[in-house]
């Protein structure tokens, strides 16, 4: 399996705002900047895994509270 996705969070200063898998980290990173704010920043969480591997990871980043668009989908389902 290719090793072509990467974790990430979506930092402004300390705080982290998202956090998420993708495969291009810098066209991620305008995207979310568009929506938060100019000073945020990526920072990448590891190295490049299977899509399969980030996706559990970003489902425990939900899991633990950490906004993701796992979290969000189900905030907006309630």
């Amino acid at each position: 399996m290719a090793r072509k996705t990467y974790k990430y969070h979506f930092k402004m200063g300390k705080k982290t705002l998202y956090s998420g898998v993708t495969k291009d980290l810098e066209k991620r990173e305008r995207e979310l900047k568009q929506e938060f704010g100019e000073d945020g920043y990526i920072k990448q969480v590891g190295r490049a895994t299977t899509m399969d591997e980030a996706l559990v990871w970003e489902s425990e980043q939900a899991r633990w509270g950490n906004p993701t668009r796992m979290s969000l989908v189900g905030k907006s389902a309630k």
